[in-house]
């Protein structure tokens, strides 16, 4: 082993996104329509649901705060990505890159456990509407945040900690466009076997349970519904949980492809996590606004207050 393999890593070079060589004026544009059009949409949303009181319940104060990760998420990526894209620097320093992973897995655990807490609130709204103020009071709801928070925190710590123990001392080139585990843990210089279960096991775990407790909640939720006698009522019950139905696919179809497969793919896991950080964010707000009438009455009287003072 050479003198220059025991030098350790003081900063990673991102490749980027594999064969868009000559694409990146085009990638750029693309990109940054997506990043403006999800910081546009989410705050939208989260500025409707402070205005209006008849807004402020359990349901939306969870879809508030998804929107906030909505916000930060893709800016964990996004910016250091286009940066690369105009041609700037590609290096990030090994600080940087352990922040990069950690927020990633911070703020992605924060959405799973959200779009668990959202599935808990609409089971509570359908099957127990005479007892849902109680079930969803604001204590509770204020409990079940702190502990998204708490738990999401502790779970980007123990990956962050097992990664980057680990010793880096050459190659530094991250096979993406951002550090996240599936790239930065074939680069160390050391046995990664632990790392790679405990990760393995780590995010399976969370994503598993996340995914088997919506998935009860919605059982409990079709049942009560199909026991409703209208087919209006039906309807209206189904309307409310459709657009959150659709953002738990967007979110676990790309967790399942990048971290649950087998072996790694560089060009699929790059194509995935842009739909993950770029391109689901920006889809989330008009999930919500496009089905979602209060949302969108509350955003109307917003515009035409805003168009009358203009006017004034």
């Amino acid at each position: 082993m050479t003198m220059r393999n025991h030098t350790p890593v003081t900063e990673f070079l991102l490749l980027g996104i594999p064969h868009t060589k000559g694409l990146e004026n085009v990638l750029f544009v693309l990109f940054l329509a997506f990043y403006l059009l999800t910081l546009l949409g989410n705050l939208l949303i989260l500025l409707a649901i402070l205005s209006s009181s008849n807004l402020h319940t359990p349901m939306y104060f969870f879809l508030g705060n998804l929107s906030v990760f909505d916000i930060f998420f893709p800016s964990v990526s996004s910016p250091k990505m286009m940066l690369c894209l105009m041609g700037q620097s590609r290096t990030i320093s090994y600080q940087g890159c352990a922040s990069q992973l950690f927020f990633y897995h911070f703020l992605g655990c924060t959405e799973c456990f959200l779009y668990t807490a959202m599935a808990y609130d609409r089971f509570a709204a359908i099957c127990h509407p005479l007892r849902y103020t109680v079930i969803m009071s604001h204590r509770v709801c204020a409990i079940m945040t702190l502990g998204t928070w708490m738990g999401s925190c502790l779970h980007a710590s123990v990956l962050t900690f097992l990664i980057f123990k680990l010793p880096y001392c050459g190659p530094n080139e991250v096979d993406n466009f951002s550090c996240d585990i599936p790239v930065v843990l074939p680069l160390a210089c050391a046995d990664t076997s632990l790392a790679q279960t405990v990760s393995f096991i780590n995010v399976g775990v969370v994503a598993l349970m996340c995914f088997l407790l919506i998935l009860t909640s919605y059982t409990r939720i079709v049942i009560s519904i199909l026991k409703i006698s209208s087919a209006e009522g039906r309807r209206r019950a189904f309307s409310t949980c459709s657009a959150h139905l659709t953002s738990i696919l967007l979110f676990y179809g790309p967790v399942v492809l990048v971290y649950l497969r087998p072996a790694s793919s560089p060009w699929l896991d790059s194509v995935v996590q842009v739909l993950n950080n770029i391109v689901t964010p920006s889809l989330n707000p008009l999930i919500y606004t496009l089905r979602n009438k209060d949302v969108k009455l509350v955003l109307r009287k917003a515009l035409i207050q805003r168009v009358h003072d203009c006017g004034e």
